[in-house]
């Protein structure tokens, strides 16, 4: 796993430490090993905001937890509240350093899942993301990224049943980070999230595409395509000058075959641009014999984006198309237009409106 350290102070972050590691740092403070459970009960219960809250700890450990590392990472500094689409809530969250970054819930009828960033804006531009636009700022620390789920927990009121890398940022940049979060938002010993309830999403990079392969863990996968050729790709994801189409794809089917889980492809419908029924024959034949489902996201509007979503019907007929061929693909409405949904809008209108 990656250092637990911070890299301002050098103060550890509890959030960014396994239950064992949590446990050594109590045991280096001449305290019993079973102390290490209360504290992880209040890191993980979402009832506390620091270690003053944590009532049934002495003082004195209350003072040496302080003293020696930071029990939150992220506050709410702004949250606020879709009016349609299921009650969807943004939270801008701000770091330690005065950073902002996003978390988003997505409440539905059987769950509730939780959207996190990895990084403070994203290195990557592809050109209908919001995160992208101001570039990418620094990575986000374990901890930090895990203290989105529990601020999460506080804002709604309830423990999420999935975990996604879909905000800002790019989680395979963020390798280390990303998947030591991931290990302790899993432990069951305290948020319990299943593995294959926490969903790495990649706009394409495949070294890290391979190496959650080799990880042996159960944790899925999603990688945004977006287009069905190199061409299209290019235009609208410069990753892919990087790592190629054919490259990402053989990436991929090496993961299923090293793992046997589906991938998740994440196409964004824009219109005039991949929506046509000649798009979607292309997109079955990049996927044919592929262990995959596809999601299909009619465009998020984005100002400095000319695109456009297709009309419904569009949509539809696109899904469809891809259904006869014995694709499982589902059509995704969006449940946020109303807080700036698109990754990185609500951080961006935020800075943009700072004197």
């Amino acid at each position: 796993m990656g250092s637990a350290m911070r890299n301002d102070a050098k103060r550890i972050s509890a959030y960014s430490l396994s239950y064992e590691e949590l446990e050594e740092s109590l045991v280096r403070m001449g305290r019993e090993k079973w102390r290490v459970a209360q504290v992880w009960q209040w890191l993980y219960g979402g009832k506390a905001d620091g270690w003053d809250d944590m009532a049934n700890l002495p003082k004195d450990l209350r003072v040496d937890l302080a003293d020696a590392m930071d029990a939150l990472d992220g506050t709410a500094r702004y949250v606020e509240t879709a009016q349609e689409g299921g009650g969807t809530a943004k939270l801008l969250l701000q770091m330690h350093d005065g950073e902002l970054v996003e978390t988003v819930v997505i409440p539905s009828r059987a769950r509730r899942t939780v959207c996190v960033s990895s990084q403070v804006g994203c290195a990557f531009g592809c050109a209908f993301c919001a995160s992208g636009m101001g570039g990418v700022k620094r990575d986000l620390e374990s901890g930090e990224i895990v203290a989105q789920v529990m601020r999460a927990m506080q804002a709604e009121g309830a423990r999420p049943n999935n975990i996604v890398f879909m905000g800002m940022g790019e989680p395979f940049a963020n390798y280390d980070n990303a998947l030591r979060a991931a290990r302790i938002m899993n432990d069951n010993r305290g948020l319990g999230i299943g593995a294959r309830r926490i969903t790495f999403s990649t706009c394409g990079v495949v070294p890290g595409i391979k190496r959650l392969a080799g990880e042996g863990t159960q944790f899925e996968l999603s990688v945004s395509l977006h287009a069905p050729s190199q061409e299209l790709r290019e235009k609208i994801m410069p990753v892919a000058r990087r790592w190629g189409l054919d490259e990402l794809m053989g990436a991929c089917r090496a993961y299923t075959a090293e793992t046997n889980r589906i991938i998740t492809f994440e196409y964004t419908l824009i219109e005039g641009f991949n929506d046509g029924a000649e798009h979607a024959r292309m997109l079955i034949g990049l996927l044919k014999g592929l262990k995959c489902r596809v999601n299909l996201i009619p465009l998020n509007p984005v100002e400095e984006f000319e695109g456009k979503a297709p009309a419904e019907a569009v949509c539809e007929e696109f899904l469809k198309t891809v259904e006869r061929a014995g694709i499982n693909a589902t059509l995704r409405r969006s449940k946020g237009r109303g807080v700036d949904a698109s990754c990185g809008q609500l951080r961006r209108r935020r800075i943009t409106r700072q004197p």
